[in-house]
């Protein structure tokens, strides 16, 4: 009876081996652990500074918009100003 309990020990030690957690499988989890959590924080800073230059750029395309919208309404002025000067130098020359 001890023989077969021994026998069947080793074919069960055989057929399914006990897993030992000896420190190199330790070691190797918690690289993986932190290569995970450094690939995520990798990805968080590279977001944040994705939306940091899109912010920079939002801004400088509203100051290009309204440097644009100022040129517009100075050149308005300017060919008004134009306009009334051709009319009155033809009214003081006619003098």
């Amino acid at each position: 009876m001890k023989d077969k309990e021994e026998l069947l020990e080793a074919v069960d030690e055989l057929l399914v081996p006990k897993k030992k957690l000896d420190a190199k499988y330790l070691l190797l989890t918690y690289l993986v652990i932190v290569f995970v959590i450094g690939l995520a924080f990798f990805k968080i800073y590279i977001h944040q500074q994705i939306y940091y230059e899109s912010r920079k750029i939002a801004k400088l395309r509203n100051e290009r918009d309204l440097l644009k919208e100022e040129n517009r309404v100075i050149k308005s002025a300017v060919e008004s100003m134009r306009f009334k000067n051709q009319i009155a130098d033809t009214i003081f020359e006619e003098d």
